[in-house]
């Protein structure tokens, strides 16, 4: 069977909570272990991490499809195609800087885009599809959707390991942020940010 895959992004949906719950949680657990305590990750997975579904709502959230088409046959009919999430990330035009729907210190202010700088939030990538280019992907759509809002300058507050990706695509760290968790545990990231 011939296979081939290609990358699709497409804004998420609300339908799209229960998977991107899962892949979270696998990205976290897969990716982070090298930067983090297994005691921070509980902590953040049960504290900041997780689904926004107010970014969801604004229409700012975006997810990566893994696409492939799959072949049995020749024949046209019979050609298959099956849809994976595989990553997710996404930009805000609100004042919260990081955390999910069960993070306390929510600010939902709409931001001032002649002042204020976007928010890059939330990326998540499956663990099977890491360094494959699918963050900076939506990296890219997320910076050229808040610039099409009217921003100009972008912040975040990431983690030590997505500080390794944003680094290399021009953003700069401001100050260490400690984040603490509802198991006593404090979670470091870092504040960034970029101008275009």
């Amino acid at each position: 069977m011939a296979m081939q895959t290609n990358i699709h992004l497409r804004l998420a949906i609300p339908a799209d909570i229960p998977v991107l719950r899962a892949l979270i949680d696998a990205s976290v657990r897969g990716l982070q272990a090298q930067d983090y305590t297994p005691a921070q990750i509980e902590g953040a997975l049960k504290t900041v991490f997780g689904v926004d579904s107010q970014l969801i709502a604004d229409g700012t959230y975006i997810v990566a499809e893994a696409i492939s088409a799959g072949r049995k046959h020749a024949e046209p009919e019979n050609v298959r195609a099956a849809t994976l999430i595989v990553g997710c990330g996404g930009w805000s035009k609100r004042k919260t800087l990081y955390g999910g729907d069960r993070w306390t210190g929510r600010e939902d202010e709409l931001l001032d885009p002649r002042r204020d700088a976007a928010k890059i939030r939330a990326f998540f990538i499956d663990p099977a599809w890491a360094r494959q280019g699918i963050g900076g992907m939506i990296l890219e759509a997320c910076e050229a959707a808040a610039r099409a809002a009217g921003f100009t300058r972008y912040e975040m507050g990431a983690t030590l390991t997505g500080a390794k990706l944003f680094g290399v695509k021009g953003y700069v760290a401001v100050k260490p942020i400690s984040i603490p968790l509802m198991n006593g545990e404090v979670l470091p990231v870092i504040h960034m940010e970029k101008q275009t």
